[in-house]
């Protein structure tokens, strides 16, 4: 707040015009007259973002079970995964958007690139790291593999799996809005992305601003729904949410 304050404080005291910084109350002013257009756009970012967050929950778990059933599965693909986690997004996602046809479609794709790693690292360590004398235990007791999987090894990496669901969350979100710099989408059906660049090319700066407000506040209302949803998850059990008793 001191901040938001000590801004509008210095551009007012320094006569900063708008289209060079605008103040918070005329970014806020900006929303409020533009919310229809904003929030069209903040809906399309948004459902491409979930959309791949969604998809690189599915992608990344089943493969991290696939990995951790077959070491040699894992040793053989694993370093593609990697591949994908270094290789720059924008360097890769003007190929996808000339070889996928569909420009939505393409969009997804980049984002789940930048969002999919994170899960199926965590994952993958996850099961890797269940309580060796309990599988000792589970062999004993002649468990069959599904047995150990469904009771053991995903318990063991829900903690795993929930951080790595915090980061893809923020991903997901930046792997979207960098798609859509790239594609430079325009028309109605435009993302956030776009309406930074054509508020730019009008220089329309406290609409810019605007949307880079709703960039930033979605990613953090999107982590700190991750953030209660590891909460709500761990707290009766997990060392990393039980608060001891003063």
């Amino acid at each position: 707040m001191l901040l938001l304050v000590g801004w509008e404080a210095m551009v007012r005291a320094f006569g900063i015009a708008p289209y060079l910084l605008p103040g918070p109350v005329a970014i806020a002013r900006t929303l409020v007259t533009d919310w229809q257009t904003l929030a069209e756009s903040w809906w399309i970012t948004m459902s491409i973002a979930l959309a791949a967050l969604a998809a690189a929950v599915v992608v990344g778990v089943g493969l991290a079970v696939l990995f951790s059933a077959s070491k040699w599965v894992e040793r053989s693909f694993y370093p593609y995964a990697v591949i994908l986690q270094v290789t720059p997004i924008v360097a890769i996602a003007p190929l996808i958007i000339v070889w996928v046809n569909d420009t939505r479609l393409s969009l997804l794709i980049c984002a789940w690139i930048v969002a999919f790693f994170p899960i199926l690292s965590n994952t993958t360590l996850g099961l890797n790291s269940a309580d060796r004398n309990l599988v000792d235990l589970f062999k004993l007791y002649r468990a069959s593999g599904w047995q150990r999987l469904v009771h053991l090894k995903l318990p063991a990496a829900m903690p795993y799996f929930l951080a790595g669901l915090k980061i893809s969350g923020g991903l997901s979100l930046i792997g979207a809005v960098v798609a859509e710099f790239v594609a430079g989408t325009g028309g109605e059906a435009s993302g956030l992305a776009y309406r930074i660049l054509e508020s730019g090319y009008q220089l329309k700066i406290p609409r810019m601003f605007a949307a880079l407000a709703l960039i930033s506040l979605s990613g953090i209302v999107l982590f700190l729904a991750l953030s209660l949803l590891s909460h709500l998850c761990l707290r009766r059990w997990h060392e990393s949410e039980v608060r001891e008793e003063d």
